[in-house]
């Protein structure tokens, strides 16, 4: 199974938000610190909102957190909610010469169900585990991460 572009940069930018939980983050220091489009990221967070993921604050000096605690976010549930679709595949377009008498569709059938059964025992907290490493690889390149300014080794 191949995720989308979109259930990707979903769970990274939850991912982003779980690192920084107390924090208000703007779609530019998503934008910076993911190297991920404005537009993309617009659209990604607007859907994260809309799910409940995500909370956003508009005007001067809003943004946007998590709107669950870690722990509560499943990704299982995630990703059944940011995939356009999780068939393998379709047997009627176009149509399939052996569909009724196919194996394949039963075997595909269970090992989408284990998929989602070993993600829906994930949560984002298990994901943001490693907060230090994160922020470190989150803030390459940056100065500031949720706010807080990131000193270099250099300085």
């Amino acid at each position: 199974m191949h995720l989308t572009q979109h259930t990707d940069f979903s769970l990274r930018v939850l991912m982003y938000l779980g690192v920084v939980q107390d924090q208000l983050v703007t779609i530019d220091e998503l934008a910076g610190n993911l190297h991920i489009s404005r537009n993309h990221l617009t659209k990604i967070v607007h859907r994260l909102a809309k799910l409940g993921y995500v909370t956003t604050l508009r005007g001067k000096g809003g943004g946007m957190h998590l709107a669950r605690s870690p722990e509560e976010v499943n990704i299982g549930a995630v990703i059944r909610e940011t995939e356009p679709g999780t068939q393998l595949v379709d047997c009627h377009d176009p149509p399939c010469s052996i569909a009724g008498v196919c194996q394949l569709v039963g075997a595909l059938s269970q090992a989408r169900a284990a998929f989602f059964e070993s993600l829906d025992r994930v949560t984002l907290a298990d994901l943001v585990k490693n907060q230090a490493a994160l922020r470190r690889r989150f803030a390459q390149g940056q100065t500031a991460i949720g706010g807080i300014e990131i000193l270099s080794q250099n300085k």
